[in-house]
């Protein structure tokens, strides 16, 4: 297998674990209350808050620097015999990791996968969307334009 191949494999993986992240507990919460009745869970590794350092680059391409730490909370499950579930979550929010994980697992089974990702993926990232739109424009709208006015002749 070529590296395209494998890299073009986990690229729905990435995007939906990306989207689960960045979404918000209650969100979460409401989408698992509505899958119904699952299958038992497994904790292969417990919800456990860690630290990672952050790295940053100097003008965004520069040489790298340790921006500073933060706080992130990991999780692994697996749903019944099926796929493992992986969640991280920048803070010390343990269920929400395990939301993460929960959903990661399910979304690996291909009975499950389009009707996940189309109510719970797919409409967590338009929410996402939006939001970050209209954080844009009010920033837009907070936008302020300098210029200078020179006094006779240059």
């Amino acid at each position: 297998m070529t590296t395209e191949a494998t890299n073009t494999n986990h690229e729905p993986r990435k995007r939906w674990l990306a989207v689960l992240a960045r979404a918000g507990r209650p969100a979460l919460e409401q989408a698992a209350a509505a899958l119904g009745e699952l299958p038992p869970l497994e904790h292969v590794r417990p919800s456990e808050p860690g630290m990672v350092m952050l790295r940053g680059r100097v003008g965004g391409t520069g040489n790298a620097f340790n921006l500073g730490e933060a706080t992130v909370t990991r999780c692994a499950l697996r749903v019944g015999s099926g796929a493992l579930g992986v969640g991280y979550a920048l803070g010390r929010d343990k269920r929400k990791a395990e939301l993460v994980a929960l959903f990661d697992a399910l979304l690996q089974d291909p009975a499950r996968q389009e009707e996940i990702q189309r109510e719970v993926v797919d409409m967590l990232a338009r929410q996402q969307a939006a939001q970050r739109d209209a954080a844009g424009r009010s920033a837009a709208a907070s936008k302020v334009e300098f210029f200078t006015m020179v006094r006779g002749e240059a």
